[in-house]
């Protein structure tokens, strides 16, 4: 768990930045790529990736300007990565503004549970993860373009001379 706002930003910046070059790749009409009849949209997922900023932050406590739960999906790509873009950065700031290194071992209530506000930092950044997984394989079925993330995509590897990995 993380011990200070400092160590949190760190791995926040990394992190948004991998969303954020997911997103980036959306294009309008995969928006509406689901995986099964009763699933998510791509766009679903991407939107609620964007509207956990403000509505797991504003419930902790932070001042996260933007977009939350009842916020309208954008009807564009450009327009969800940038709403990502300017919530994560949002967050960032909001931060060092609202707590301390010392904040950080304090309980809150969220969903039923009483959380550190550091474990709600893991959860919120863990959550975003997992919905950004979500999107590589919506994106690959929409027949788009994976950016690596932790390593090159399928895509990338022939830009270090290499084969794709089976």
């Amino acid at each position: 768990m993380y011990q200070t706002i400092a160590e949190f930003v760190d791995v926040w910046r990394s992190e948004s930045e991998n969303t954020h070059k997911i997103m980036c790749e959306l294009t309008d009409a995969s928006l509406a790529q689901r995986v099964s009849p009763e699933g998510r949209t791509l766009g679903r997922i991407a939107w609620h990736i964007v509207q956990t900023l403000g509505e797991m932050g504003g419930r902790a406590g932070l001042a996260v300007e933007g977009a939350d739960e009842k916020t309208p999906q954008p009807a564009t790509a450009a327009a969800i990565a940038d709403a990502y873009r300017a919530g994560a950065s949002a967050l960032e700031r909001a931060l060092p503004a609202a707590w301390s290194d010392a904040d950080l071992a304090g309980e809150i209530e969220l969903y039923g549970e009483k959380w550190t506000r550091a474990k709600t930092l893991h959860v919120l950044l863990v959550h975003e993860i997992h919905h950004r997984a979500q999107m590589t394989v919506l994106m690959r079925q929409a027949g788009l373009r994976v950016p690596g993330v932790y390593g090159p995509a399928r895509e990338e590897w022939t830009a270090y001379g290499m084969p794709a990995q089976e």
